[in-house]
């Protein structure tokens, strides 16, 4: 479970003085559960993000992980940036396995582990040894997630992680995700510009107000689980995504 509390973070201000970024905000995320954040540019959604991975401290308020304050980073908390920030000189299968090996597992025993993520991932057996620059945009994000996922986080913060790819690609990897998700069953917190990835991913959507970002809609995603692509042609999708963009538009 992940807890906020009137967390707030501001920055200092070239002329002197401070600047706003985030908040204050309050929300409880509950185990298991996918949640979307989304809102304009620059309303603090990654600030947040970092926060919660323990990367930054809040100006004010504070953030918890089952209870416990977040003050560091932590093995339970897997994050994922738009970049993939692949390493050229590996193949697929030690970039995936590079979390695996920084914590001293065996070079079999992680192989092995990052093997069998690959299908999970949508990613044949025959690119098991091929590098980065051998990749496209959306197998190396594949990558970047499956280097996420082979520590087997409870808690997943994604800060849009598909905003670089096409739309096809975008969909197919979000289904991708969904499934994996499913299976493992982690908290999942996502940031994204994207209405329609936001409701077919997520349970909830957290809309954000402009700079200083403030919570100013907590949306129920009541769709049927699994989803499926065809779903956003259904009435209830469409009548979510309107009320999305009315939080957005004021």
């Amino acid at each position: 479970m992940l807890t906020a509390r009137n967390v707030s973070v501001s920055y200092p201000a070239p002329g002197g003085g401070v600047l706003p970024a985030l908040g204050p905000i309050t929300f409880d995320i509950q185990a298991g559960s996918f949640v979307c954040l989304i809102g304009p540019s620059g309303c603090g959604k990654s600030t947040l993000i970092r926060v919660l991975a323990g990367l930054q401290q809040p100006t004010g308020g504070e953030a918890w992980l089952d209870g416990e304050p977040i003050r560091q980073p932590s093995r339970r908390v897997g994050l994922m940036f738009q970049d993939s920030n692949l390493m050229p000189w590996r193949s697929v299968l030690d970039n995936i396995a590079l979390p695996l090996e920084l914590n001293r597992v065996g070079a079999a025993e992680r192989r092995a582990a990052a093997k069998k993520l690959l299908p999970k991932l949508g990613l044949s057996s025959e690119f098991a040894e091929a590098y980065p620059g051998e990749l496209s945009g959306g197998m190396a994000q594949r990558v970047a997630l499956g280097r996420v996922l082979v520590q087997h986080p409870q808690v997943l913060l994604l800060d849009e992680p598909f905003g670089a790819l096409d739309a096809l690609t975008r969909e197919q990897i979000s289904i991708d995700l969904m499934t994996v998700w499913a299976a493992e069953g982690q908290t999942a917190v996502m940031v994204t510009h994207n209405i329609h990835e936001a409701i077919l991913l997520a349970d909830r959507i957290l809309v954000f107000s402009p700079r200083p970002g403030q919570i100013v809609a907590d949306i129920a995603v009541d769709l049927p689980r699994p989803r499926h692509l065809e779903d956003a042609y259904s009435d209830t999708f469409g009548a979510i995504a309107g009320a999305v963009r009315a939080h957005l538009s004021q």
